[in-house]
């Protein structure tokens, strides 16, 4: 039998705010030692996503706080995962192009506010997902993201804030090409917890359709 491809996998990090250098470290090096994605790493460099550097990837692995991007970097990254490769966006993702409702769409939602840095349970509310299979109820020290979320999205874990329900995993299609978003993951120390190393290599895993 011939050995099944690794996954061309872009990893993007950078913007403002975040120790995107930090997070990025941690994701390539899970991502080396999953041993099934043929990663190419790029800092602050959102050219990236232009249609011609960004079609060499099945999938793209995203954390980025606030920027901009110009009119043929969206439409080159939205073009090509709708075209059936995979997103997976992490934490800050969900606060990047500030009022780029277009972007919204794509990811599922986007930032509003968060509470202070602290310990904080997770339910999973979708256990048949290969993204929270074996998964139940765990706790995560972390930034928890309190997101304006789109009704669609297929919601596979959430976090009580304020008595409110607010999802921290989900997945979503776009057009042929998938998307998962992870409200986990604001800093080095927040990735290396076990249960965000697990969810983060499956939803890359999902998402480029393994």
């Amino acid at each position: 039998m011939a050995d099944i491809p690794k996954i061309r996998t872009l990893l993007l990090v950078g913007g403002e705010i975040h120790d995107w250098k930090g997070v990025g470290d941690v994701l390539e090096t899970d991502l080396v030692k999953a041993g099934q994605f043929d990663l190419t790493r790029m800092d602050n460099d959102l050219s990236a996503f232009s249609a011609r550097r960004v079609a060499p990837y099945d999938l793209v692995v995203f954390y980025w706080t606030l920027g901009k991007l110009t009119a043929p970097q969206k439409r080159g990254i939205l073009d090509h995962i709708a075209q059936g490769n995979g997103f997976v966006a992490i934490h800050s993702a969900a606060d990047s192009f500030r009022g780029d409702r277009d972007w919204h769409r794509f990811v599922g939602g986007h930032f509003t506010t968060h509470p202070r840095y602290r310990r904080y349970q997770v339910s999973v509310t979708k256990r048949k997902s290969p993204i929270t299979a074996g998964i139940d109820e765990f706790f995560v020290t972390d930034e928890q993201y309190i997101l304006d979320y789109d009704g669609g999205l297929n919601v596979l874990a959430n976090a009580l804030w304020k008595g409110k329900v607010m999802p921290v995993l989900w997945t979503k299609p776009w057009r042929k090409g998938r998307v998962f978003y992870t409200a986990l993951g604001h800093d080095a120390k927040a990735c290396k917890q076990t249960v965000f190393k697990e969810t983060f290599t499956r939803g890359c895993l999902w998402a480029a359709g393994r």
